[in-house]
């Protein structure tokens, strides 16, 4: 069952509370799936994480209160978008770093092809190719 619909005994009457409920269902992870938000998943956990955001959301909490609450009992792990912090911030540089060494790397591996092709010939050498070219022409 896709989970853009949501069930009739959770959805909330008002329209500005629920639109509220989906987009902090969009900006949580699914613990069990992993790679889909609350709002996008089927699992019973993602289920119940909905239900629960939308009974904070009628007992009046904030979003800042049913976010925090949700990191508190499952981990930074939970949110799609972390912050950057000194517990994330290896998941934010790491990708930078990847491409800065691969280029480095490159540019290296380029560079001594290079040198090793472009070698000057030696009179002799010259003399061969010179006698190649005009022998082609």
């Amino acid at each position: 069952m896709p989970s853009f619909v949501v069930m009739s005994e959770i959805a909330l009457p008002k329209v500005k509370l629920e639109e509220r409920a989906r987009d902090l269902g969009r900006e949580l992870r699914c613990p069990v799936c992993q790679n889909q938000s609350i709002e996008d998943s089927d699992a019973d956990l993602a289920r119940d994480l909905r239900l629960i955001i939308r009974q904070k959301l009628r007992a009046g909490e904030t979003n800042k209160q049913i976010v925090d609450f949700v990191v508190a009992r499952y981990g930074e792990f939970v949110l799609l978008d972390p912050p950057v912090n000194s517990k994330t911030i290896f998941l934010w540089i790491a990708p930078v770093l990847i491409f800065l060494l691969g280029a480095v790397f490159i540019m290296f591996w380029f560079r001594r092809r290079g040198i090793t092709n472009n070698q000057t010939l030696s009179e002799e050498e010259k003399r061969r190719l010179s006698s190649i070219s005009n022998t082609k022409t």
